[in-house]
C-alpha cells in the first residue's frame, strides 16, 4: 500500500470519479468542466442552447482524456516499467495506452460530427429541429428556448448532472452529456415512482424524491425521466400546462409537514406505551373530532424534576396526527433541522414536553 503506483492509482481514481460526478466540494473548488472552460463555453443565461452544445462536447472530450492522464501519471509513479517508452513497456500497459488513445480519438470524431454545419448534427440541435416550423430551422427554436430560459419565472432544480428546467413552453433535463427537450403542449407526464430517504443532506427529516416520466407525443422525441424533491412538486405543477398523472401505488408527500408527521409517528411508536385505566373511556380527539384520542403526555425523557420537560396531568385528549401537527406548528419553519430535538407546551395545560414524552395509548 506504500508503493507510489498504488498511492497514485487510488488518488487518481478518487479524482476521476469526483471529476465525472462532481460532488459539491469539486463545484466549490471550481474543478468542473464548466468552470475550467468558462471562457470558451460562454454564459448559460446569455445563450442556453449554444452553451450546452459546447459544454456537452467539451465534457465528452475531457472525460475521455482521463485514462490517458492516468497513463501519463504512471510514467512518473512507476518509472521502472518504462511506460514513457511504449516499445519497452509491458504488453498490458501497451494495450491500456492503445485504449487511452482510442477514447479521445473516438470522442473527437463524435464532436466533429456534431459540429458539422455549425452544430446542426448535435443531438440537441436535432431535437430542436423536430419542433421547427416550416421554412425555419433549429436555430429559430433555439432562440425561443434562450429567451424563455432568461426569464426569472422559470422552474429550475436538481444537481448539475441531472438538472430540471421548465419554462413556459419547454420541459428540459440537463445531464452530463446531453440535454433532453420536450414541448409542454405535446408531453404526457406520469409519476412512475418515489423513493424515501430517511435523512436529507440539509436536515434531520426524511425526504422523498419523485421520478416523473416525460413522454412526448412526437414520435421522434425520446421520453426521459426527471427526478425532484416532493417538496418542489407543487411549484412544478404551477409551471406546467399539462397535468401530471400518478401511478396508483405512488403516494406523494409534498409538504415538510407531511414528512415530519411520518417521522413523528415512527418515533412515538418506539416510546413506552401508556395503559389507560379500565375506568377511563377514551373520547374523540378535541382537535379533529374524528379520530379517538390515542396519545398521552408522560415525562419519560428524564427523571421527574430534571430537565426542561414537565409532567402533564391531562387525560388523553388528542390523536397522534393532531398532536404532531401542533408540535410542528410551534417550530421555527426556517430551521427544520431543530424540530425533532425541540420542546413545546401541551396544547391544553402548557406543560412543556418533547417527542420522547409522547406515549401511545394502549
Amino acid at each position: 500500500m506504500d508503493s507510489p503506483e498504488v498511492t497514485f492509482t487510488l488518488a487518481y481514481l478518487v479524482f476521476a470519479v469526483c471529476f465525472v460526478f462532481t460532488p459539491n466540494e469539486f463545484h466549490s473548488a471550481g474543478l468542473t468542466v464548466q468552470n475550467l472552460l468558462s471562457g470558451w463555453l460562454g454564459s448559460e443565461d446569455a445563450a442556453f442552447v449554444s452553451y450546452h452544445l459546447r459544454r456537452t462536447a467539451a465534457t465528452l472530450l475531457c472525460h475521455s482524456l482521463l485514462p490517458l492522464g492516468y497513463y501519463v501519471g504512471m510514467c512518473f509513479a512507476a518509472s521502472e516499467e518504462w511506460l514513457y517508452a511504449p516499445g519497452r513497456a509491458p504488453e498490458a500497459w501497451r494495450l491500456f495506452l492503445l485504449l487511452a488513445l482510442t477514447l479521445p480519438a473516438a470522442a473527437c470524431a463524435v464532436i466533429c460530427h456534431w459540429a458539422r454545419n455549425r452544430w446542426a448534427r448535435h443531438p440537441l440541435a436535432c431535437t430542436l429541429a423536430l419542433y421547427a416550423l416550416p421554412h425555419s430551422g433549429w436555430r429559430d427554436v433555439a432562440a425561443s428556448v434562450n429567451t424563455e430560459f432568461r426569464r426569472i419565472d422559470k422552474f429550475a432544480t436538481g444537481a448539475p448532472g441531472a438538472r430540471v428546467v421548465v419554462t413556459d413552453t419547454w420541459v428540459m433535463k440537463v445531464t452530463t452529456y446531453r440535454v433532453h427537450v420536450a414541448q409542454q403542449q405535446d408531453v404526457h407526464l406520469t409519476v412512475t415512482g418515489s423513493r424515501q430517504h430517511e435523512l436529507s443532506p440539509d436536515s434531520n427529516l426524511p425526504v422523498q424524491f419523485l421520478t416523473i416520466r416525460v413522454a412526448s407525443a412526437h414520435p421522434h422525441v425520446r421520453a426521459f425521466d426527471i427526478r425532484l424533491n416532493s417538496a418542489e412538486y407543487g411549484e412544478l405543477c404551477e409551471k406546467l400546462r399539462a397535468p401530471i398523472h400518478s401511478a396508483a401505488d405512488v403516494v406523494i408527500r409534498q409538504s415538510l409537514g407531511d414528512l415530519f408527521l411520518e417521522t413523528f409517528a415512527s418515533l412515538v411508536e418506539v416510546n413506552p406505551a401508556y395503559t389507560v385505566p379500565s375506568s377511563q373511556e377514551l373520547e374523540a380527539c378535541i382537535g379533529c373530532m374524528q379520530a379517538r384520542a390515542s396519545v398521552k403526555l408522560v415525562k419519560t425523557c428524564q427523571e421527574a424534576g430534571a430537565g426542561e420537560c414537565q409532567q402533564c396531568y391531562c387525560r388523553p385528549m388528542w390523536c397522534l396526527t393532531c398532536l404532531g401537527k401542533w408540535f410542528a406548528s410551534r417550530q421555527d419553519q426556517q430551521r427544520p433541522d431543530t424540530w425533532l430535538a425541540s420542546r413545546v407546551p401541551c396544547p391544553t395545560c402548557r406543560a412543556r414536553f418533547c417527542i420522547l414524552d409522547v406515549c401511545a395509548v394502549r
